[in-house]
């Protein structure tokens, strides 16, 4: 039996570790596109007439499907019932899919008085083209978790998770760093072009990866359903939320990532209101973010592998997020310096806490019922991830009143005088930068992270008593010796 299990493909270092790199490519599509519009909030209200309210709308539709409909849940079960193959292909496809009507959305021109709902129709399509990219990018978050743990398991399975969101964070970074630039260059809807071409690309890594998936199961006779286990039930996801572990990571989870992604989303334009960086580069320091991911979540991933100490590494994490915020928030503190320092160890703070959380769900969940778990885990960060940047564009526009009409104010009116739109979004940019139009004071809006981070950082101290308790094992090393 030992030297059959050895002739698999998962005992061959070149085939698991290749297997996760195609994989993680397609992540890293799909991470671009979803960072995308995040750089390009001001021209954004420059030359689509968006305010910070359509801009959050946008942003928070991403989670509108996977929560309201349960599309994740679903998406766990058909992941667990139908296995890893089927799932890959469906979850690229839905991306291409959402990514292309919103693209369509935004290259669109609809009249100014077009409304659904109170929302112009152009955000309304273009928030629709997100949610359905929302659901595709979140099923293949979780088929792809499932991915590593089966190749890697009692193997570099914490360090093989680290480098695949060091990699997809890496879409990140391109998206923050390189959007701005594209958008200049030629035109606000030129970035999401390219978004749409790379999510195609990761389709067809996906149908590359299927062909490995398949030959692995031949090798060691898994079904499915994934294989010698018990075939997965829908009473299995009973099991599942009775468990408090499973909550406790579930709630660090959505607490932990809702402080950092939607930093994404208006970090570009905090740079530029409160540090004075202009918006051709205002996605550079938050680029930061990501960039440090790269190389930190697989050194803290490896630690877990080889020390453990899985509980403590989410603690500290959770902690450094706080302070990191707190620093955003002090008000007149505008040094860029300062700002790129802080953001960094944003960087380390989120390769901390992903690095030991991700390995530790199948230390709590049994594998059959993996699918499930990190489906549902990912329904409630969606909760999360949909509620939160739209909160945050609120809150700016009701604390900024007079921004958002001298904008509207001076947007109608270039527009009357016969001016294109790219024309009125040079003008009104100008007439930021000379300070014609005020800045927005984000000091308010940014408590919201603060607090986020503070409340993470109790559940991840309730998730280490609970491992105290039931013996999970997230202090001990993942890999067996």
């Amino acid at each position: 039996m030992t030297e059959k299990i050895q002739e698999t493909l998962r005992d061959s270092k070149v085939a698991r570790w290749g297997a996760l790199a195609i994989v993680a490519f397609t992540m890293f599509t799909g991470y671009m596109f979803t960072d995308i519009l995040s750089p390009l909030k001001g021209l954004a209200e420059t030359s689509e007439g968006w305010t910070s309210s359509d801009f959050g709308f946008i942003q928070s539709a991403y989670g509108w499907f996977n929560v309201f409909f349960g599309m994740l849940i679903l998406a766990g079960i058909l992941l667990d019932k139908m296995g890893i193959r089927f799932s890959a292909i469906g979850s690229a496809a839905i991306m291409v899919i959402g990514a292309g009507l919103q693209y369509t959305a935004i290259i669109t021109d609809f009249p100014q008085d077009s409304f659904i709902l109170g929302t112009h129709i152009k955000v309304m399509l273009a928030a629709l083209g997100y949610a359905v990219f929302g659901v595709g990018v979140e099923y293949a978050g979780i088929t792809v978790s499932k991915v590593i743990v089966k190749w890697f398991k009692g193997k570099e399975m914490a360090l093989a998770m680290g480098l695949q969101v060091a990699f997809a964070r890496l879409g990140s970074f391109s998206a923050l760093a390189i959007s701005p630039f594209i958008a200049d260059k030629y035109n606000f809807s030129t970035p999401f072009a390219l978004g749409v071409l790379m999510l195609v690309i990761g389709l067809l890594s996906f149908v590359m990866y299927n062909v490995m998936d398949k030959k692995l199961d031949k090798q060691v006779h898994e079904t499915k359903t994934g294989g010698d286990e018990d075939e997965f039930k829908l009473s299995d996801i009973g099991m599942i939320i009775s468990n408090r572990g499973f909550w406790y990571i579930a709630i660090l989870c959505v607490l932990f990532y809702s402080a950092v992604f939607p930093f994404y989303k208006y970090g570009p334009d905090l740079m530029v209101n409160k540090f004075g960086i202009t918006e051709k580069f205002s996605g550079l320091i938050p680029s930061l973010v990501p960039f440090g991911t790269i190389l930190l979540t697989p050194f803290f991933g490896g630690l877990y592998d080889k020390k453990g100490k899985g509980a403590t590494i989410m603690i500290i994490g959770a902690i450094l997020l706080v302070i990191v915020h707190t620093i955003l928030y002090l008000p007149g503190l505008t040094s860029v310096v300062i700002a790129a320092i802080d953001v960094i160890f944003l960087g380390i703070a989120f390769s901390l806490v992903p690095s030991a959380m991700w390995p530790s769900v199948p230390k709590i969940i049994p594998e059959k019922q993996l699918g499930s778990a990190y489906a549902i885990i990912f329904w409630i960060q969606n909760w999360g991830l949909m509620g939160v940047p739209y909160v945050l564009g609120r809150v700016l526009d009701k604390t900024n009143p007079v921004v958002v009409e001298t904008i509207a104010k001076y947007r109608e009116q270039f527009l009357a005088e016969g001016l294109s739109k790219t024309e009125v979004a040079e003008k009104l940019q100008e007439m930021k930068r000379i300070g014609e139009i005020p800045v927005y004071n984000y000091e308010t809006t940014w408590l919201i992270f603060i607090v986020l981070s503070a409340v993470a950082v109790l559940f991840a101290f309730l998730l280490k008593i609970e491992d105290k308790k039931k013996g999970y094992g997230l202090e001990m090393p993942n890999i067996e010796k």
